[in-house]
């Protein structure tokens, strides 16, 4: 008889979360280690990610926080290295941290934006994968998720820069899937619709625009960041081990209806 719990248990094994300290990420590290996980909680601001794990702690769970900027490779090599000193292995990494700075058409992004939504959103995670697969590898495998979007998926008059930069995660993680499959090293995205985290406030808190927002929803509502930790959870565990360079759309099915016409 298959068991539902060892399916799901990450018990010895260690998750680092990028971007950790609010919304999606923290639901994922949250869920990660009541699965069993020891997880580093990472993000900028320090105390932020104490806080998360303050309560990872309080619930049961073994968790640490290190501060660090994911557009600078050094903070990342630390982070990695950090976690290797502390727990010796790293068994999921999630790719969760993304910046948004540019709110417009693609013939009007800056340049200095269109660098930074590049760079912090697909370079950081083409570098922090790099330090974390080989050992992953080394070991026996690994499960990589990167935290992409809808809007890889779907075009945009305003958010076409965002889109551009969530599409080549969804690349990266398909050649990540090609690359190291042989060594049992997994990789796949998650794509969220509108989720209620404060990086998506201005579309949900609104009440008018809540409901532009939702009307091609079937469900009729956003997201919550739990309905993603999920997901991760999944991603990461043995139920999911012959799965790789996927896409799980999480958006309550709004890229598969046109609404009533």
């Amino acid at each position: 008889m298959i068991d539902s719990k060892d399916l799901f248990d990450l018990s010895g094994t260690v998750a680092v979360v990028t971007g950790a300290s609010r919304g999606i990420g923290r639901a994922i590290a949250e869920c990660l280690a009541s699965a069993g996980a020891k997880v580093v909680v990472s993000s900028r601001k320090l105390d932020k990610c104490e806080e998360v794990v303050e309560d990872i702690k309080n619930g049961g769970g073994e968790a640490t926080a290190f501060a660090c900027n994911i557009g600078h490779k050094d903070q990342l090599q630390a982070l990695v290295d950090h976690t290797l000193e502390k727990w010796g292995q790293i068994d999921t990494l999630v790719c969760n941290a993304a910046v948004n700075p540019y709110y417009g058409p693609l013939a009007e992004v800056p340049d200095d934006a269109y660098d930074k939504t590049m760079n912090s959103n697909v370079r950081s995670n083409v570098w922090l994968c790099n330090m974390v697969i080989p050992q992953m590898a080394e070991r026996g495998g690994g499960s990589v998720i990167i935290v992409s979007s809808v809007a890889a998926l779907i075009g945009s008059s305003v958010l076409g820069t965002y889109g551009l930069s969530k599409a080549a995660d969804v690349a990266l993680a398909r050649n990540l899937a090609v690359e190291w499959g042989e060594q049992n090293v997994r990789a796949n995205c998650i794509n969220p619709a509108i989720i209620r985290t404060d990086f998506a406030r201005a579309l949900w808190e609104n009440p008018k625009t809540y409901e532009r927002a939702i009307k091609n929803y079937p469900l009729k509502r956003i997201g919550e960041p739990v309905e993603i930790a999920g997901a991760a959870l999944f991603l990461a565990s043995k139920a999911s081990s012959f799965m790789t360079g996927q896409t799980m759309v999480i958006d309550g099915g709004s890229t598969i209806s046109a609404g009533d016409v």
